[in-house]
């Protein structure tokens, strides 16, 4: 008998028709559930596209997913700056998504913009006034100067949002500045920058006047730019008060100091 001849009893034998038929009937089952079967099944409490609730309140939301036959449940609730207290800002499964009747809605519920407590800056320095808030997580404000008999010249007699109470977080908190007891004294504007021409008149705007210059070589800046001044910015003087300006000068010129 030859190798063919075998092969063709082989598959022509009873124990191969069996198996035939059953990989037959194996594959008209696999047919029947996946075509018929569990379309009926996953569709047989009937599918609908789930509404966009964000934005909503969480009663308004929840009443609208009733009437499409869902089940709202609420989640987490969390500071959220872009939609006010008790609003939907986040919900699962997600708007125009196909799901079953009675299929659960997850909404997460703002709590509002996050707060901060604003610390007491009265008898403080701006530099701490300014640390303070920026370990707070707020901003210096608007910074006014008065006359005052009780607190020394520089240090915080008052600000627009009182210690101890909340802020939203960012917030701009404005203060009142000491000036002294001196109704002539002035801070000091910056200065730095600027070019010597442009310092001067402000100085004098100010009603200040100009001090010693002194020139300092430095190859990053165009001559005559203000490098650095004493007394500095925001520093607290009287009327007519020298300021004295370090100015930049083009490192082959060399240093030179002059006196007014």
């Amino acid at each position: 008998m030859t190798a063919k001849e075998m092969f063709r009893q082989i598959f022509l034998s009873r124990l191969f028709r069996r198996m035939y038929w059953t990989a037959g009937v194996l594959a008209l089952l696999l047919f029947i559930v996946d075509s018929f079967l569990m379309p009926w099944y996953v569709n047989r409490g009937g599918t609908l596209t789930v509404p966009n609730v964000v934005g909503m309140k969480e009663e308004e939301a929840f009443k609208l997913l009733a009437s499409k036959n869902l089940q709202p449940k609420k989640g987490e609730v969390r500071p959220d700056n872009r939609y006010p207290v008790g609003h939907v800002v986040l919900q699962n499964p997600a708007a125009d998504q196909i799901v079953k009747s009675e299929r659960r809605v997850y909404l997460t519920i703002s709590g509002g913009e996050l707060s901060v407590i604003v610390p007491s800056l009265r008898g403080r320095t701006l530099r701490d006034s300014k640390f303070m808030l920026d370990k707070a997580g707020l901003r210096q404000g608007a910074i006014a100067y008065q006359i005052s008999t009780e607190l020394p010249e520089g240090t915080i007699i008052s600000q627009d949002i009182p210690g101890g109470n909340k802020a939203r977080r960012g917030s701009y908190i404005g203060i009142v500045v000491s000036a002294g007891e001196s109704i002539d004294s002035i801070f000091v504007p910056s200065l730095v920058g600027m070019t010597l021409m442009e310092a001067q008149k402000m100085l004098k705007d100010k009603g200040l006047k100009l001090g010693n210059i002194t020139y300092q070589m430095n190859a990053d800046l165009l001559p005559n730019t203000v490098i650095d001044q004493l007394p500095r910015e925001n520093e607290i003087v009287t009327t007519k008060k020298e300021v004295d300006l370090f100015i930049a000068q083009a490192p082959d010129k060399g240093a030179k100091v002059r006196e007014n």
